[in-house]
């Protein structure tokens, strides 16, 4: 319990005596709380509940091999992780695709190759085949990430939008000779907060702006083949500022931004082009392309 809550950041441990059915009990109390989750009595009732308890699980099956200051370093990740586990929880509809249920899947080993900042998973499983049979025994690993808010800043009075750019890895270590890519505002939804609210903060954080109202595009994963990340894909009403180009992000993440300030035809010339290469940037564009005379009309 002292790993835990040290993990978990929850402050100082302070020995109490607790009354029980007339007996004294000896017992440790924690002075914090576990990072941004609500700690009432009401909200331990609920979401807030399962994801620490979600979290715990993560925690448990690493303190046998890694020091506790080392996981706490981790702790918003860890936290994340297990809202994301909780939100998965609420399945989207199955009138087409099949309606087995996880719970039909075989998972015979399940190992940690990588526990640090990121997570991976190893699987021996077996699941069921459309055929009727079961499939062999397949070794299938899976990156376990957080969910994430993004959201494209629209203007819909001037018509036009806010793109931001910074370096990223995934281009990089693909071996893409300009691995700067142009995007949404984009961020990792932390435990006890909604998308909605991830998405606002974000926009403040990395492009200095406040929004005055959210569109929903769609939630998705985005490579389900071996990821767990899912992204809640907004756009998000806002006046835009004459500044063609400004920098945002947060020096404690490391975070380098620069944001675009372009009009709706450019936007489409870099859709065309190929430029805009970042999937949530495309189908944000080609949402907006659909709706654009809608969100015009009510500005």
């Amino acid at each position: 319990m002292l790993y835990i809550g040290e993990v978990l950041g929850l402050g100082p441990v302070q020995q109490v005596r607790l009354s029980y059915e007339g007996q004294d009990i000896p017992a440790r109390a924690f002075a914090g709380r576990p990072g941004t989750l609500a700690w009432q009595a009401d909200s331990w009732s609920g979401s807030s509940r399962m994801t620490l308890c979600e979290a715990i699980r993560e925690i448990v099956e690493d303190m046998a091999h890694r020091p506790a200051a080392d996981l706490a370093a981790t702790r918003a990740m860890i936290l994340s992780r297990a809202a994301a586990r909780v939100a998965a929880c609420d399945a989207v509809p199955a009138e087409l695709r099949s309606a087995t249920g996880a719970d039909s899947v075989e998972a015979l080993q399940v190992e940690t190759p990588h526990a640090g900042f990121f997570r991976t998973r190893g699987y021996h499983l077996r699941h069921p085949r459309f055929d009727g049979t079961t499939s062999p025994v397949l070794h299938r690993e899976v990156f376990v990430a957080t969910d994430a808010a993004l959201v494209l800043p629209y203007d819909p009075l001037r018509d036009r939008l806010l793109l931001i750019e910074q370096f990223r890895m995934g281009p990089y270590g693909r071996g893409d000779p300009r691995p700067w890519m142009l995007e949404p505002v984009a961020g990792r939804i932390d435990a006890g907060e909604t998308p909605e609210e991830t998405a606002l903060r974000e926009c403040r954080e990395e492009a200095r702006l406040d929004l005055r109202g959210l569109e929903k595009i769609s939630t998705h994963y985005c490579t389900p083949g071996y990821s767990t990340e899912v992204f809640h894909l907004f756009l998000g009403l806002c006046d835009l500022p004459d500044v063609a180009q400004g920098q945002g992000g947060l020096e404690t993440e490391n975070e380098d931004i620069r944001s675009h300030v372009i009009d709706f035809h450019r936007a489409m010339a870099l859709l065309h082009s190929g430029e805009a290469n970042n999937g949530p940037l495309v189908l944000s564009l080609i949402w907006l392309e659909r709706e654009r005379a809608r969100l015009r009309a009510s500005a």
